[in-house]
């Protein structure tokens, strides 16, 4: 065979490797996708529970507004991206979700102090002009998502040490199996209404009672509260990232599908052109090497 049919040979067992991986690929997204939509329903759940615990610890108290923050007030923000390729522009679009923030905090005068959760999304803030101060690394699957979560909340504490009230959120949420949106979510300070609002009345004919200080029981609530919703956040993240890579996956497995028919056609192509060139060949050699024998039966026909 040729040196051309051979180099498409090549060519071929690349793009078939090069498709096994896309379809490893794309089963391993759908799978984590299942398990990260797994952890945002467990936690709702979780969140239900602990709305059940503010709305029976505050159902007789006037509960304060949160107060207003102040055009210059200093500001923290929290982007959540991943650590991890192939999953189209799921980093640049928190990214550009991020940097409309941070241009916002800059045009108040308010200084902002800036973590991220995913080297891939800190180099493109840095693209940015921005430069995140703390870096976590973004939870390869659901089971990491309470290490990242507890990290983020030491964070956020020490930049309420700092005097900072007012921290927000900025992650990807999905919004089909393979579509996601950037969103922003105020974090701190937590809005006592919002926790309160159970939706409806009471599910049972009993309110629960408590022993514990009040203070101390509300600060536990809110505590509880700002936890689930930073895992909420982590784990939306994470769905939408496995969709985003699910999606480029797909839209590779495609490309893929057009260039080994293209190749395959090239091949076949090629390799009838080889074989038939031989077949010339031995038919011209044949022909050179019996030029001037004697063939009774040509002879014959002749006569």
């Amino acid at each position: 065979m040729s040196e051309g049919v051979e180099r498409l040979r090549r060519q071929l067992d690349s793009v078939e490797d090069l498709g096994t991986l896309v379809h490893t690929m794309k089963a391993l997204a759908q799978v984590s996708i299942h398990q990260s939509e797994r952890a945002v329903r467990a936690v709702h759940l979780y969140l239900r529970t602990v709305r059940l615990g503010a709305f029976a610890l505050l159902r007789d108290s006037a509960i304060p507004a949160p107060p207003d923050m102040r055009a210059d007030a200093p500001r923290g923000l929290i982007v959540l991206g991943s650590d991890h390729g192939m999953c189209g522009r799921f980093n640049d679009d928190a990214a550009e979700q991020a940097a409309a923030s941070i241009d916002a905090a800059r045009r108040d005068g308010a200084s902002l102090r800036l973590g991220v959760v995913g080297a891939r999304v800190a180099a493109h803030l840095e693209a940015h002009d921005a430069h995140p101060e703390t870096r976590i690394p973004a939870p390869g699957s659901t089971a990491g998502i309470t290490a990242t979560v507890q990290r983020l909340l030491g964070v956020v504490d020490a930049w309420r040490d700092a005097g900072i009230e007012h921290v927000a959120l900025v992650h990807n949420r999905s919004v089909g199996a393979m579509r996601y949106e950037p969103v922003v979510r105020s974090t701190t300070p937590v809005d006592l209404r919002r926790i309160a609002d159970i939706g409806g009345p009471w599910p049972s004919r009993r309110l629960p009672i408590h022993k514990m200080p009040r203070e101390a029981l509300l600060a536990a609530i809110v505590r509880q509260y700002v936890f689930a919703a930073l895992f909420e956040a982590c784990a939306e993240s994470l769905a939408a990232e496995h969709g985003a890579r699910l999606a480029a996956m797909q839209a590779a497995g495609e490309s893929l599908d057009e260039r080994r028919e293209e190749l395959g056609t090239k091949y076949r192509r090629r390799r009838q052109e080889a074989i038939t060139a031989e077949l010339l060949d031995v038919v011209g050699g044949f022909a050179v090497l019996t030029q001037g024998v004697p063939d009774p039966e040509r002879d014959r026909f002749r006569a």
